[in-house]
């Protein structure tokens, strides 16, 4: 089906054109006929289908023909969200591409870039709105904008949601938004498990559901490979093949950032020209990185799953799954970075004793074995030495877990408590954590001694330490408090001599 035989606007005909758009895509074909007689869609499809093309061309119908009567401020009239920042980036690129000709102020924030600017942007006049869950909503409680004249609302990657905890922050959204029938809704993903499909029908209106080859999970033009080597001789592994296939734009994938900078590192090396794209790079350099990559200033680029989802980067040839992905859905996210609208591409995976067992789950939410190639002694080559000058990228420390990562406490140390003076420290203990032993201690008392290190003596009697209710206490019972270390022995007492027989005594023995 062509774009052509659509009632659409003239000015956003131009932008398809303009686009290079002419013909629907099956994603397209199903949804526009829907979309556009004005009833809610649930959208299930593979990566780079045209997703994102069917609702913006359909928000932009319906605002050229229901146009707003006068200008209103910090009222957008589209509501985007979307789960990543790059995502939402590029979501905002191809909104300003096929509406180019319509005149719509369009606005995109999420966090890492410049905070003050945004909220301005937020409080002037727009129309479509784009952004994540946590900065939207941050904007929202300080009143920068309100929800009241929304009359599209678009739920782009709903699992990718489920996934990174965005559920509470996108009901939060949802619950403020008009009623749903006085606006129209769209929920797109390239799967669509029952909870999400429980939030569509929860705050959409009787949305249809339009899934294209929901049996077949990835494109058939992707060429899948899987490699099984161990962990010791992978990167020489990876060498051989990147020699072999001679692939012009490469995106590879791992599962730590670590990981990502080691390997970076690694290839840059041995002549590979790489930067990575993780979570704890700067945006304005995440963005710049991106930007350099899809002009082919890179050829390879190492990343996390921050980059898996959403992002259509044209041209890339091969992805390289270095590490075998623990989420299922996410390996059909990588994979799907590539073979692109038609082309076609090379999925080539290598697993490693460490993350082959997430093998299993991806083989069967795929419903096929992925092709296994053993590869020969000649494909593995040797790595040069490394750079002893490398070191990697300092990061903020972080101790303990949960609540009290990164607030700069040590691990067990409770809140408001510190070691009390005259604690026994792990310096003064001896091996295995027994206390140091103590010395001989002569007839007359204990020998006097200096106070260990670190041990406060502010406020301590002679005889030892505590409360004065516990000194007194260790008085009366004859002791003198604690000994040297500070381990809570009283002082011994001198042996007592039997006394001496009273003239004429006598003695019994008892046998």
């Amino acid at each position: 089906m062509e774009f052509k035989s659509l009632k659409l606007p003239e000015p956003v005909v131009r932008g398809i054109a303009a686009a290079g758009f002419t013909i629907c895509t099956p994603i397209q074909e199903k949804t526009l006929p829907i979309a556009l007689d004005g009833k809610d869609v649930a959208g299930q499809a593979q990566t780079g289908t045209g997703k994102t093309a069917a609702y913006l061309i359909v928000a932009f119908t319906r605002l050229l023909e229901k146009p707003r009567k006068e200008p209103r401020r910090g009222s957008p009239r589209v509501l985007i969200v979307a789960p990543t920042r790059e995502l939402a980036v590029q979501i905002e690129r191809d909104a300003q591409l096929l509406g180019q000709f319509c005149g719509f102020r369009m606005v995109v924030v999420y966090g890492g870039v410049d905070y003050a600017k945004q909220r301005e942007a937020v409080q002037g006049d727009l129309d479509i709105l784009v952004g994540t869950p946590g900065r939207l909503i941050d904007y929202f409680r300080q009143g920068a904008y309100d929800l009241k004249s929304v009359q599209v609302l678009v739920i782009d990657e709903a699992d990718r949601m489920f996934d990174m905890g965005f559920i509470k922050d996108l009901r939060y959204l949802l619950r403020r938004l008009p009623p749903y029938h006085q606006r129209q809704s769209f929920l797109f993903s390239a799967t669509l498990p029952h909870k999400v499909l429980e939030l569509g029908y929860e705050h959409m209106n009787n949305p249809v559901r339009v899934a294209i080859s929901p049996e077949q999970i990835t494109p058939e033009a992707i060429t899948q490979v899987l490699y099984h080597v161990e962990r010791r001789e992978k990167f020489s592994l990876l060498l051989g093949i990147l020699m072999r296939e001679k692939g012009e734009r490469i995106l590879m994938f791992v599962n730590t950032k670590r990981e990502a900078e080691r390997l970076t590192e690694r290839l840059n090396r041995h002549g590979y020209p790489a930067e990575e794209l993780t979570g704890d790079i700067d945006q304005k350099k995440r963005l710049r990185v991106l930007e350099a990559f899809k002009k082919g200033e890179i050829p390879v680029l190492v990343a996390t799953d921050v980059a898996s989802r959403g992002l259509h980067i044209e041209g890339v040839t091969h992805v390289v799954n270095y590490d075998i992905p623990q989420d299922s859905e996410d390996y059909v996210h990588r994979v799907g970075r590539t073979a692109r609208a038609g082309a076609e591409g090379k999925a080539i995976s290598l697993a490693d004793e460490e993350f082959v067992l997430g093998l299993e789950a991806i083989e069967e939410l795929l419903g096929f074995k992925i092709p296994v190639e053993w590869p020969e002694q000649s494909l593995f080559v040797k790595e040069l030495p490394r750079d002893p000058t490398w070191r990697p990228r300092e990061r903020p420390r972080e101790f303990g877990r949960g609540r009290e990562a990164g607030r700069g406490r040590e691990p067990g140390r409770e809140r408001g408590r510190e070691r009390r003076p005259g604690r026994p420290q792990e310096r003064d203990r001896g091996p295995a954590g027994r206390p140091p032993a103590r010395e001989p201690v002569a007839a007359g008392g204990p020998a006097a001694s200096p106070p260990s290190p670190g041990v406060s003596t502010a406020g301590s009697s002679p005889g030892g330490e505590g409360t004065p209710r516990k000194r007194r206490r260790r008085k009366r019972r004859g002791g003198g408090g604690r000994g040297p270390e500070g381990q809570g022995q009283g002082t011994p007492k001198a042996p007592e001599t039997p006394p001496e027989a009273a003239p004429g005594a006598h003695h019994i023995f008892v046998v």
